[in-house]
């Protein structure tokens, strides 16, 4: 699937979302360039056919083995990579939900290097993909509501 998705001639729609359990949030790193490397929230591409919740949840229980329950928008993110010509190589636009987790155990599937609950204070510390603390903390207000 990663071939369709170098150089695109649209974006690509994904979910991800900010996991909260025992007060503490779901932070995961990705085991394959382009995305390998900083902590980032779990989550993928939405299907043809699947609404914005039915994907992050199949995202979520495929990566990481745990049902969750999305309670809200709590961001967004545009991914653009270019190559050195400067053309489009990669274009997501990722909407971040905020979830409680409901059931399971983490299990890391083989598109994660790792996977860790975090103190959400601590985020803004970690070597992350762009904004996530902001997207954490977003998140921890809407379920904090909820």
């Amino acid at each position: 699937m990663s071939a369709a998705r170098d150089y695109p001639d649209r974006p690509f729609l994904a979910v991800s979302a900010a996991v909260f359990r025992a007060g503490r949030v779901l932070l995961v790193r990705r085991a394959r360039p382009p995305s390998a490397g900083p902590w980032t929230l779990p989550g993928g591409a939405v299907e043809a056919g699947e609404t914005l919740h039915e994907a992050v949840v199949r995202e979520l229980r495929e990566e990481t083995g745990l049902a969750i329950a999305p309670l809200g928008l709590a961001g967004h993110r545009e991914i653009i990579l270019r190559d050195a010509a400067g053309r489009t190589e990669r274009h997501f636009v990722v909407l971040a939900f905020a979830a409680r987790w409901v059931a399971g155990e983490l299990v890391v599937d083989t598109e994660l290097a790792a996977a860790a609950w975090h103190d959400p204070a601590v985020v803004a510390g970690l070597d992350t993909t762009e904004g996530l603390a902001e997207i954490v903390m977003a998140a921890w207000a809407i379920v904090g509501a909820a």
